[in-house]
């Protein structure tokens, strides 16, 4: 597949719109100075591009990310793609497929009800005949240009990506792969962490010191992995509720049991770090203005697990009270105030939708 590259014309437009694409080494003189916290590109820089396509990706990675993640899901064909969900109705034109119109189905996933078309019911060279949307056109009616564009790129698409990308900017892009639904999908004969290993082993990816994060909101799976994976594992923290895998096996633990003391030890055992979501690093009350940090961050530093957060935006609907500049919730709120706010409690790394702002605001924090 030929993948758009941004290049040309479309830097200059991106300038003229006020977004800052970092020259490659060649043109600053050398890889860039260490900043501070990591800073990955959710689903690529999604702000920009529809989600999870490697327009997305590729963007991210020109506006500075260390890394760039894609959600991992399995095809009919035991192939690896990226996408939010298994279910993708929202973000693919999947609907519009006449031929596809039989496969629309009800399935529970994780314990919810689910309508609609779903990965596993599709090879990838099925995958590859949809074309991807944007997922909150109501947010981001900007990026609905570009619906019908893009493929669903595969997790080998997004390494060589990565790869390409590293040589000409100079600087090394990571890759942060999440696994879903991996109880589900191990529940159907599709078990994900196989063909993760797979695609990391022959890309030479699973080492020491290779730019590779594997995360998951489940715990089993992370698990599993230890003594097979040499690359760092996350715990993804959400902020409420409990992983599958615990609701299955009747194990009674919630998100948040483990982030107490006892928690965060037994995490340490299997993981490098936690991936918890913002309000659990800093809560917001019944308005949604911020109250007192936790001691979430301290707490893990503790136990020598490192914290990388999601998902900061700058939209006011995803804002906290305090940054909002209007009622408009697609308007642009006060985010560098929020990235302060957060930056300031020792966060190691942060997931961005808009990885220009997130450089922005790390450069503020330095001084």
């Amino acid at each position: 597949m030929v993948r758009t590259r941004i290049v040309g014309v479309a830097l200059a437009a991106l300038a003229v719109a006020g977004v800052a694409v970092l020259p490659s080494a060649s043109a600053t003189g050398g890889a860039e100075k260490s900043r501070g916290p990591l800073v990955i590109g959710h689903r690529g820089a999604s702000a920009y591009r529809p989600e999870h396509t490697l327009a997305s990706y590729e963007l991210a990675a020109r506006l500075g990310a260390d890394y760039v993640e894609p959600d991992l899901v399995s095809t009919k064909d035991g192939k690896l793609v990226a996408r939010h969900e298994n279910e993708i109705g929202g973000t693919t034109d999947v609907a519009a497929h006449q031929e596809f119109a039989a496969r629309k189905t009800t399935k529970t996933v994780d314990g919810v009800a689910i309508t609609g078309w779903f990965t596993e019911d599709f090879t990838l060279a099925e995958l590859k005949t949809l074309r991807a949307k944007e997922r909150i056109p109501e947010i981001r009616p900007r990026n609905t240009l570009y619906d019908g564009r893009f493929e669903i790129p595969t997790f080998q698409e997004v390494v060589d990506l990565t790869r390409s990308l590293s040589r000409e900017l100079g600087r090394p892009i990571g890759v942060y792969p999440e696994t879903k639904h991996p109880t589900y999908f191990q529940d159907i004969g599709l078990a994900l962490e196989p063909k993760l290993l797979d695609v990391l082993n022959r890309n030479g990816l699973n080492r020491p010191g290779a730019k590779v994060f594997v995360q998951s909101f489940e715990v089993a799976n992370l698990k599993s992995l230890k003594g097979k994976l040499r690359v760092p594992v996350m715990q993804l923290i959400n902020g409420s509720g409990a992983p599958y895998d615990f609701v299955k096996a009747g194990d009674k633990r919630t998100y948040t049991d483990l982030l107490t003391p006892a928690g965060l030890k037994e995490i340490a055992t299997y993981a490098q770090g936690v991936g918890p979501t913002k309000d659990r690093i800093i809560p917001r009350d019944a308005q949604g203005f911020l109250l007192q940090p936790t001691t979430l961050v301290k707490d893990a530093h503790a136990k020598g697990l490192v914290v990388h957060a999601w998902t900061f935006r700058n939209e006011n609907a995803f804002l906290p009270a305090d940054y909002r500049s209007s009622t408009d919730p697609a308007a642009y709120g006060r985010a560098f105030e929020e990235y302060a706010k957060f930056l300031a409690t020792g966060l190691d790394g942060l997931f961005a939708d808009n990885p220009d702002t997130a450089i922005e605001a790390l450069k503020a924090a330095r001084g």
